[in-house]
């Protein structure tokens, strides 16, 4: 029989290969960050890619490894790319460089490297960073704002002042923030009108983002670099609970379409909770992973402290996820389940 040829020929999976096409997904929605939002974010990827490969360089070079298989596999580049998108985009060019070489150095390496960190390094450099600097963590752009690019860049790095005019809160913070300060017959329906801040559904400018992290995404499942039961649960969980409080009391909590399109909602299901290392690995597993990540982030949103919960939501499910993989493990061929 020959099993040179399909169906029988198993195509060879690299990390370059899973790595590359991760980032290639992202694209979309950085085009449209850039258009709606502005040019900073480019060079916020230049900052903590740049930072990336050299925490990662001086690591492997203590660690006693050679640099160039790692240096060039792109895991490095995407966890760079997750930490600048899920930081503001104007934040001081050196918190990116912080939190990017907290999750090269701290989250990644001194847990043994590459596909041995229990947590999503992005998300515990986001963790740490807006515990740590929660003012500068909750600068995003004042969505009036028009700055060019050398403009933006100079805020970055410093050469221009950092005025509060410049800087406003995120439509889910802008929500929480109006919900706690009304009176209690507030009407979530009535804030979420003003288009200025929330735009058509979920945020202005925002909303695309999320959109084309969902196209990024989906074309990730269809080249098979990610599964559907992590993403599927997660948005699944998110718009099942946020459905249910908004049909109970419309008044009072906004409608899944808002949930799901706002904050990191897309990029988290897509790109964040989907880490292969970090994530659960059994079927049944990714479900649960998924859906309690989901649940969790809607809860920190709603009941927490912080305004956009998929950071925490994922790590506390990193947490779980060697009990999650121990009670979802399918049963081994020719046995029963509970032999």
């Amino acid at each position: 029989m020959d099993f040179s040829s399909p169906p029988y020929a198993l195509k060879e999976a690299s990390v370059t290969r899973v790595m590359t096409r991760v980032l290639l997904a992202l694209v979309p929605a950085i085009a449209v960050y850039v258009s709606v939002i502005g040019p900073a974010i480019l060079v916020q990827l230049g900052v903590a890619s740049a930072v990336a490969l050299a925490g990662e360089a001086v690591m492997l070079r203590i660690r006693g490894k050679p640099l160039a298989p790692f240096l060039t596999d792109g895991s490095a580049v995407v966890t760079a790319w997750l930490v600048a998108l899920v930081f503001p985009p104007l934040a001081p060019w050196w918190l990116v460089a912080v939190g990017v070489l907290f999750a090269i150095v701290i989250a990644k390496h001194l847990y043994g490297g590459l596909g041995q960190n229990p947590f999503n390094p992005a998300m515990v450099a986001f963790a740490v960073c807006i515990v740590s600097f929660p003012a500068l963590m909750s600068q995003w752009p004042n969505q009036g704002l028009q700055l060019g690019f050398a403009e933006q860049a100079g805020i970055i790095f410093g050469f221009l002042p950092r005025v509060d005019a410049l800087t406003a809160a995120t439509p889910l913070d802008a929500l929480k923030t109006a919900l706690k300060l009304s009176e209690d017959n507030v009407n979530v329906a009535s804030l979420l009108a003003d288009q200025t801040v929330y735009g058509h559904f979920a945020g202005r400018g925002w909303e695309w983002i999320a959109l084309a992290y969902l196209v990024g995404g989906l074309w990730m499942w269809q080249q098979r670099v990610i599964t559907w039961q992590i993403p599927l649960a997660f948005i699944g969980a998110l718009g099942a609970i946020s459905g249910a409080l908004w049909l109970y009391h419309p008044a009072q909590f906004a409608s899944p379409l808002f949930h799901l399109f706002s904050g990191s909602a897309m990029l988290g299901a897509f790109f964040i909770a989907t880490d292969p290392v970090s994530s659960a690995t059994t079927p049944r597993g990714k479900l649960v992973f998924g859906a309690g990540a989901g649940l969790l982030a809607y809860l920190i949103r709603v009941f927490g402290g912080y305004p956009d919960g998929v950071a925490f939501a994922v790590l506390l499910m990193n947490l779980c996820v060697p009990l999650i993989d121990l009670y979802t493990q399918p049963p081994i061929f020719g046995m029963k389940d509970g032999q």
